[in-house]
């Protein structure tokens, strides 16, 4: 299990607990990498002895802090959890017995529901080169309709890190996650590479977690640190765009986050694109 969290005190309370109430717990490894918290998040983390704690020292950015918990871990599985996501006792248990017998699957995700049993989004289309201005003007993929399931498990095409199992010789080959991208982007990536390599990323609809949206720490946010992460996305976009479709097409999204930004006088956010600035440790907030 690697959760990476920032500022999350009391959503990673209640995420570690329930991890260590699954069943079988003691196969599996916590890893938490706490990306430079001012909260309580320390205190939290120390209250959960058998959590392997990676504390960093200012925010790098959930790429890099995803990349390092990677390299700690030691599973045949990552499951990638946010602490907004509370785990069921048998959520990882039953993640980990299907994705072995899926020999052509690499990622696989659990129905994710908020508390009150409406679906939680978390499954998206792939981004193709058309959609990538409009995607990084958005601030959020396109979210995908929740396919009808046939079986144990349904093909999608990705899912998000707010659970995500992946095998990790997979995620090794790739020499983990391009640390080009910073605070996103990274989840339509590796589900890009997956595709790529003729693996699949699937659903299992019967497997459940629970989002907690109520605790998105981004309501609470200044104006500053927001327009930054505004910024870390469109520029991300940028990167995907350049590595999979060329420099152009990365240069072309850039240029258009830039110009919006400027003529909708966000220029803080056009600051932060024309550096460029991203939430990767360089950052002067966050």
């Amino acid at each position: 299990m690697i959760v990476v969290s920032y500022n999350m005190a009391a959503a990673l309370k209640r995420c570690l607990a329930a991890l260590e109430q699954s069943a079988e717990r003691a196969a599996f490894e916590i890893v938490v990498v706490d990306n430079g918290s001012e909260d309580e998040s320390v205190e939290v983390i120390d209250s959960f002895p058998n959590v392997t704690p990676l504390r960093l020292p200012r925010n790098f950015g959930f790429v890099k802090a995803l990349n390092i918990g990677m390299r700690t871990a030691k599973g045949e599985f990552f499951l990638f959890l946010n602490p907004k996501t509370e785990v069921l006792p048998d959520t990882v248990s039953a993640l980990t017995a299907h994705l072995a017998k899926e020999a052509d699957a690499v990622a696989l995700s659990p129905a994710i529901a908020t508390p009150d049993g409406q679906p939680a989004a978390h499954l998206y289309k792939l981004p193709r080169q058309a959609d990538l201005r409009a995607l990084a003007a958005a601030g959020e993929f396109e979210a995908a309709p929740v396919p009808e399931a046939a079986g144990e498990t349904v093909a999608i095409e990705f899912a998000g890190f707010a659970a995500l199992m992946v095998r990790s010789y997979f995620l090794k080959g790739l020499r983990h996650i391009d640390e080009r991208y910073a605070q996103s982007w990274a989840d339509a990536e590796i589900a890009l590479q997956i595709r790529r390599a003729g693996k699949k990323t699937l659903l299992a609809p019967a497997i459940r977690a629970v989002w907690h949206p109520e605790d998105d720490l981004r309501r609470s946010m200044p104006a500053n640190p927001l327009e930054l992460l505004a910024a870390d996305w469109a520029l991300g976009a940028a990167t995907y765009a350049a590595k999979h479709f060329g420099f152009g097409a990365g240069l072309k999204v850039r240029l258009s986050a830039i110009f919006s930004a400027l003529f909708s006088f966000r220029l803080r956010r056009f600051s932060y694109l024309l550096t460029p600035q991203k939430i990767d440790g360089t950052q002067t907030m966050m």
